[in-house]
């Protein structure tokens, strides 16, 4: 069921989409010393908005005082507006039945996307 989710994601979704936003992205960032940590964060979500279906995040052990203050500056700086799109997608898909499953995987691309430093995303168990 996951991975005809995950192709129905992909197609109808806007998955591919999505993906290739944040990996470009994470590749901008990544070309300053400053902007790697970040452009990191952004493979993670690039990651999570391809395959969404069967991952689950969860908060890392032992997450920093310093990923803390990475999440503050990445919040005023994006994370915010990033956060309102996946909600906005989220309220569109949701107006339908069958959108309802892609909804819900935005409001997890939207969590992830407003704080992504000390989180990780894993397989959940079947």
């Amino acid at each position: 069921m996951r991975l005809l989710l995950n192709i129905l994601w992909i197609v109808l979704g806007g998955g591919i989409i999505v993906c290739l936003e944040y990996l470009l992205g994470g590749l901008l960032l990544c070309l300053t010393i400053i902007g790697i940590p970040f452009g990191v964060q952004c493979f993670k979500i690039a990651g999570l908005a391809l395959l969404p279906f069967g991952k689950d995040i969860r908060d890392a052990p032992g997450a920093s005082a310093i990923g803390c203050l990475l999440n503050v500056f990445w919040i005023v700086v994006a994370g915010i507006w990033i956060f309102l799109s996946h909600i906005a997608l989220a309220l569109g898909l949701a107006v339908t039945i069958i959108g309802i499953p892609f909804a819900i995987q935005h409001v997890k691309l939207a969590m992830l996307a407003l704080a992504p430093f000390g989180k990780i995303v894993r397989e959940t168990p079947e």
